[in-house]
């Protein structure tokens, strides 16, 4: 029999595979962090406007759940994202490592770790291809999609 945990899991990644935020943000603690090699160092309101951004933009996406593993305090999974990049129209297949630790059935910290140069290429093409590996690149990954991310929130607040 699989722990509880193992359930917030699979939960979260079927509320993401169904475009889901809302019910995504109700598996994070209030007090929970959140942190990929795009978003970085996010609190529960920052993971839980992301996943309502990304699912509200969110046309095609699969996601393919295998490997969850949950115990009282630690979870882990690998899921694969396919969609198309919204700002390039390329199709990205996105193979991602995700941590977790909970407390009393909610997550309060999720770590996705993926390869963001292999991300630049399939996303921005030749660009992120040739450049994708660069601390230049990669910063401005981040810090465009922390743009995106407060403008999502200024129109969800308004």
């Amino acid at each position: 029999m699989s722990h509880p945990n193992t359930s917030v899991i699979q939960g979260l990644y079927t509320a993401l595979a169904a475009k889901d935020g809302a019910a995504m943000g109700a598996c994070y603690a209030d007090d929970a962090r959140f942190s990929d090699p795009a978003f970085q160092n996010l609190d529960a309101a920052g993971v839980r406007t992301m996943w309502a951004m990304l699912c509200s933009r969110a046309t095609d996406l699969t996601v393919e759940l295998s490997g969850v593993e949950a115990d009282n305090t630690h979870g882990k999974a690998r899921w694969v994202a396919t969609y198309t990049f919204s700002k390039t129209g390329r199709q990205v297949r996105n193979v991602i490592n995700a941590e977790f630790e909970f407390r009393n059935g909610l997550i309060v910290r999720h770590t996705d770790r993926f390869d963001l140069w292999r991300w630049a290429g399939m996303a921005l093409g030749l660009k992120g291809l040739l450049l994708g590996w660069t601390p230049l690149v990669q910063n401005a990954i981040r810090k465009e999609a922390m743009r995106g991310l407060e403008a999502f929130r200024r129109k969800q607040a308004s």
